[in-house]
């Protein structure tokens, strides 16, 4: 195949190409002058590129330091150290807005439109998140009420899901 093709099917410049191809990173040999690259290694390079962008992703850590950057309260006392998520129910997926009296007026959980009963069986599901530096993990309270929409459980699943996700965004 030509540079050109080679480079789209890569997601690279022609220039990254003609690179690859003079440090036999795929290979390749000249015809007319022209590069013409052998399809398998340009496959090999591509599968070699996304292995290591792999790699590099960012590992997700719990600690005292990004559970504060994603919006936690730090809380010591009495010999604990933790942060506290106030804010769990929109990591979980859970969108609330209020009326001026404090009554649930829309409510969406994980993009699903939901009805205001259901929405504050689900914010009474989960009574409290925190993180506890002494054991490095995760931890709820479970409340009182329990929603149709989703049992406790998977609520807890999504919450924790919710942070590793924001954990791995910043």
């Amino acid at each position: 195949m030509d540079t050109t093709t080679a480079a789209t099917q890569a997601g690279v410049t022609v220039a990254t190409i003609r690179t690859w191809a003079r440090r036999n990173a795929v290979a390749a040999r000249k015809v007319a002058g022209r590069w013409v690259i052998e399809a398998a290694s340009l496959a090999r390079r591509i599968a070699l590129g996304a292995q290591k962008a792999a790699k590099k992703a960012k590992t997700v850590v719990f600690s005292v330091e990004t559970m504060v950057a994603i919006g936690g309260s730090r809380w010591t006392k009495a010999g604990h150290n933790r942060v506290y998520l106030n804010d769990w129910a929109s990591l979980a997926g859970l969108e609330v807005s209020y009326y001026g009296t404090g009554n649930v007026s829309s409510a969406a959980y994980q993009g699903e439109e939901i009805s205001n009963g259901q929405a504050r069986k689900l914010l009474g599901s989960i009574d409290k998140v925190w993180f506890d530096a002494a054991t490095g993990r995760l931890h709820c309270r479970y409340g009182y009420g329990e929603s149709r929409v989703t049992s406790r459980d998977e609520l807890w699943a999504a919450v924790v899901a919710g942070v590793r996700a924001a954990i791995a965004a910043l």
